[in-house]
């Protein structure tokens, strides 16, 4: 058993007790999956991050750590708030003060990421450059609003349903407006029924109709999996739903608001830069401890 520097985040708020909670335990090169799985299901938490060491191919191609991201279920490729919330918690752990940056090794590839402390190091802004959007099949309207329990009249009528991933597949349903967002009640067994097909682990409902030339969008996410539940921030769904937008509208930027159902208010950025889209939020520290695994 080791002692390993344990810090625990909100992330894509400025307000503890916001945002989306991630557990970081860093110094991760000695613990296998299992134990990793283990803690993950102790925290409770959408997810859990581990810090390692990166592989010796990633390392010459500039990874600075390697993130593993654990869910209650299994490990995900990528993920957003925790690719946010370990890159603060690195830069804490190293004292770096300012503006620093990082090159993470993820499941899907290498992600740079951007943190700015503030003074005290307990805040920060974080940002991340995520993979190129890889855009894939169109779902069937209706099929996706009843797995939230909405009908076809409650999608945008412009906008069908999609699979679109920026580092792991979400299923975008464009919603005809706010009322239907807090409508949503989710039917799990429906949602592991259409999503876990498509290889995508959220359906992220998205009303974007009023104000499409500005960006201003609230989201619901529900993940294939009861355990997991609903999300109050996705990062890894605010990248597809950018491009997803910039592809079909035109629209380069997104402010998205989220968790707000849940008492978790959020509040994500999402910009496209080149073939990539930028994600980024606040982040604020609320525990600095010790784990003994």
């Amino acid at each position: 058993m080791a002692a390993r520097r344990y810090t625990l985040l909100d992330v894509f708020t400025a307000t503890p007790l916001e945002g989306n909670g991630l557990a970081v335990v860093h110094d991760a090169d000695g613990l296998d999956d299992a134990t990793m799985l283990a803690f993950a299901r102790e925290t409770r938490l959408s997810e859990t991050t581990f810090i390692q060491t990166p592989s010796d191919e990633a390392a010459s191609a500039g990874a600075d750590y390697r993130n593993r991201i654990w869910t209650v279920a299994r490990e995900l490729p990528f993920a957003g708030h925790p690719s946010l919330g370990t890159a603060v918690a690195v830069a804490r752990a190293a004292g770096a003060s300012g503006t620093v940056r990082y090159v993470q090794q993820t499941g899907a590839g290498l992600q740079p990421v951007e943190v700015t402390l503030d003074l005290d190091g307990d805040r920060a802004y974080a940002s991340m450059l995520q993979e190129p959007a890889d855009f894939g099949p169109e779902v069937e309207r209706a099929a996706a609003l009843a797995a939230i329990g909405l009908t076809a009249a409650d999608g945008d009528p412009e906008l069908p349903p999609q699979v679109v991933s920026t580092g792991v597949p979400q299923l975008i349903v464009p919603l005809r407006d706010g009322d239907a967002a807090v409508r949503a009640t989710p039917d799990y067994a429906a949602l592991a029924a259409l999503l876990n097909p498509l290889g995508a682990v959220t359906l992220y409902a998205a009303s974007c109709a009023p104000d499409p030339e500005h960006g201003r969008v609230h989201a619901r996410s529900f993940a294939f999996d009861a355990g997991i539940g609903e999300d109050p921030a996705t990062g890894s769904a605010a990248g597809p739903l950018c491009a997803y937008l910039h592809a079909r509208t035109g629209t380069p930027r997104v402010t998205i608001s989220q968790g707000v159902e849940m008492g978790r208010p959020s509040r994500l950025e999402a910009a496209v830069e080149g073939d990539r889209v930028r994600v980024g939020g606040d982040v604020v520290v609320v525990v600095d401890g010790t784990l003994r695994l």
